[in-house]
């Protein structure tokens, strides 16, 4: 219908992280029913009863978020892009809208709880507009790594039926394969009889994960030597949401339109933790549970996974209940085999493979080398130069990594001094700023930032180019505003009081105060030494957890 030069007075828009991802999976039909990005309409059923207006089931809201003051209008083609500006599809906008993002948070999350990784998005990084309409594929973003692990859902089902396969089994991860997972995926492949597509995610997960690049070297290690006779390894571009039992059902979904006919379905099936009380957020299962209701309308089948226990005695794992009164089992936790990982320390080979823990060791030295961005944010005046600038110095006293100040002010003069201080500006230089943090950190730097950056959105933009590459540690300076102006020298409060200066910080232009700061330092309370001392001790925590 369109082609790439039929589209050369249509206005673009380059797309960003989990836009591409979901773009991607809507033009291969893995999103099917779904042709597009959600209108109104369709938006608002979905998260009224998990299901388009015209009743197709469809638990997760798949939207296409625009910044307000974007003008692109109802009616208007639009050329959807990749960040260089390449052109993938053609969007015909049938609906724009503002959502009310936090109903969005209740209904699909269950919370508006920003502990939760899926609300935190939402409300810090995604645009107040949505777009909707259908998409037309002009050419999808080239991938070229694991080409040869990678299928649309109409070449994956043309794979089964050269193999004769009319069951497959499709097993969902976003974790490395250890040896509990592996006998899950045999435990469900004797019970069907059918082969298992091990079918990762290598989208956007969660902050934390294992790298993907790493886990998929552990799948192969675990499907090529152990699982060669009843495993069939692809990968799936998905961008989750950590939705619980919404997810659930959607990961049915896709799977389906992959062509499998089972899918198995464990404890706190893509579960996000523990809220900011420290309790889940869903039941162990409550995902497995809301599945099988709704497993015979997708038309697949649910194999539930059994929990699983390593037993001491008998050299293998079993189910819970096939344990003895007896016997005694072992375990390691997420978190204790994590600190291992990074510690070196050794792993036992009852809970991982050797080749897996190989690749993940390799992994970890990779994560080891990845940099880290520390964002100061506050009022004019609240200290975040001063503790920038002692930060840096001790830095570059105990550790041998480059250290670049980025200071606000000195970013004015040399890097944006034709910007203004309007809120698009003032977003479009935090945007800059983060861009540069993000190379910085990309390479095995550290890059402290030291600016006022009013608005949250533009500082969960920043952070969302950050964590491609490595940490991010937003520090709230959050001195009061009166110590601020009383700190004045270059008496900037004192004009604006008079309204000699317009927009200022503060006083008649707003400043959003970070929610959930990874650190909150006052110096009022604390002398600029001490608050560096905070930092440097949170840097330490990061590289060593």
């Amino acid at each position: 219908m369109y082609s790439v030069k039929s589209t050369v007075n249509f206005r673009r828009l380059n797309l960003r992280d989990r836009q591409l991802f979901d773009l991607e999976l809507l033009l291969v039909g893995a999103f099917a029913p779904l042709h597009g990005f959600m209108n109104q309409s369709d938006y608002e059923s979905v998260l009224l009863n998990m299901r388009l207006e015209n009743g197709a089931l469809s638990p997760i809201p798949i939207v296409l978020d625009i910044s307000n003051d974007t003008d692109f209008e109802v009616g208007e083609k639009i050329v959807l892009c990749d960040p260089y500006g390449n052109p993938i599809a053609v969007m015909e906008i049938e609906s724009r809208y503002q959502p009310d993002k936090r109903q969005e948070a209740i209904s699909v999350y269950g919370t508006e709880d920003t502990a939760h990784p899926g609300v935190r998005y939402l409300l810090d990084q995604m645009y107040g507009t949505y777009l909707g309409g259908t998409v037309h594929k002009l050419q999808l973003e080239a991938r070229h790594d694991f080409k040869q692990l990678r299928y649309t859902p109409e070449e994956l089902k043309e794979v089964f039926k050269e193999r004769g396969w009319e069951k497959i089994v499709a097993f969902q991860t976003r974790n490395p394969m250890h040896r509990v997972h592996f006998e899950l995926v045999k435990r469900a492949h004797e019970i069907t009889g059918a082969p298992v597509l091990v079918h990762p995610v290598v989208g956007m997960t969660r902050e934390g994960d294992i790298d993907y690049i790493t886990r998929v070297r552990t799948y192969q290690v675990v499907c090529d030597s152990y699982g060669k006779d009843f495993t069939f390894l692809a990968l799936l571009p998905l961008a989750m949401r950590m939705a619980g039992p919404r997810e659930a059902i959607w990961h049915m979904l896709i799977r389906k339109n992959y062509g499998a006919t089972h899918f198995i379905i464990g404890r706190d099936h893509a579960g996000p933790g523990r809220n900011s009380d420290g309790k889940p957020f869903y039941g162990p299962y409550e995902a497995r549970d809301i599945a099988k209701r709704y497993a015979n309308e997708v038309g697949i089948e649910i194999v539930p996974s059994a929990e699983l226990v390593y037993l001491k005695g008998r050299g293998a794992y079993a189910s819970l209940d096939e344990v003895g009164e007896n016997e005694e089992t072992e375990g390691i936790s997420g978190t204790e085999f994590r600190r291992r990982l990074f510690s070196g320390e050794e792993i036992p080979d009852w809970f991982s493979f050797p080749e897996s823990i190989a690749e993940l060791r390799r992994g970890v030295q990779k994560q080891q080398r990845r940099g880290i961005t520390i964002f100061l944010t506050g009022l004019s005046g609240s200290g975040k130069s001063t503790i920038a600038n002692i930060l840096a110095t001790k830095l570059r006293e105990v550790q041998d990594r480059e250290v670049t100040l980025l200071d606000g002010d000195v970013i004015r003069t040399h890097l944006t001094s034709e910007l203004g201080f309007s809120k698009a500006h003032r977003d479009l230089n935090v945007a800059r700023v983060g861009y540069v943090a993000s190379e910085i950190t990309k390479h095995g730097g550290i890059a402290i930032c030291a600016m006022i950056a009013p608005y949250a959105s533009a500082r969960a933009r920043a952070r969302d180019l950050v964590e491609q590459y490595g940490a991010f540690i937003e520090v709230h300076v959050s001195t009061p505003l009166a110590v601020c102006e009383s700190r004045d020298v270059k008496g900037l409060y004192n004009k604006a009081r008079k309204g000699l200066i317009k927009g200022f910080t503060g006083i008649d232009d707003p400043y959003e105060a970070p929610s959930m700061p990874d650190i909150s330092l006052n110096t009022d309370l604390l002398s600029a030494e001490q608050c560096a001392e905070s930092l440097l001790r949170e840097i330490n925590n990061r590289y060593t957890s």
